[in-house]
């Protein structure tokens, strides 16, 4: 999710509350629910995540984060699909509200993001919010 206000462009981020990844700062995301399209999902994640209503309009990235245990086992497997967003309310009330299981949610700098390292991003992180400033450019 990104948005332009007053010339500076932000993106959402969300702390994460339980593991994997437990204080960490991300994009906002998780678990698809049985029956749920990847694009329900999305919307429902950030909802719960942030309290901002959003439409996804297109994919920017898809990997997949394979976790093994100490035995080489499979502990997790998650498909990441990250979505570029638009948001389905009014700038004035696009205030984020941690919720489910973020345990903060906020609008960030992009500059301070990706150039000043500010929140911690993984590079993955980071090369998804560059492609989606990418693709949000080529779409205005």
């Amino acid at each position: 999710m990104l948005r332009r206000v007053e010339g500076c462009r932000e993106v959402l981020l969300v702390r994460r509350g339980g593991e994997p990844m437990a204080g960490s700062w991300s994009l906002p995301g998780g678990a698809i629910e049985l029956g749920e399209t990847a694009r329900e999902g999305c919307i429902r994640e950030t909802l719960e995540e942030t309290g901002l209503r959003v439409e996804p309009i297109a994919a920017v990235e898809t990997f997949d984060i394979i976790h093994h245990d100490p035995e080489g086992r499979v502990q997790y497997h998650y498909l990441i699909i990250d979505f570029l967003c638009r948001l389905r309310c009014e700038e004035s009330e696009a205030v984020p509200r941690p919720g489910s299981d973020a345990s903060g949610a906020v609008w960030a700098d992009v500059h301070r993001v990706l150039e000043d390292g500010d929140f911690a991003l993984s590079a993955r992180a980071c090369t998804v919010i560059r492609r989606a400033l990418d693709l949000d450019e080529d779409r205005a």
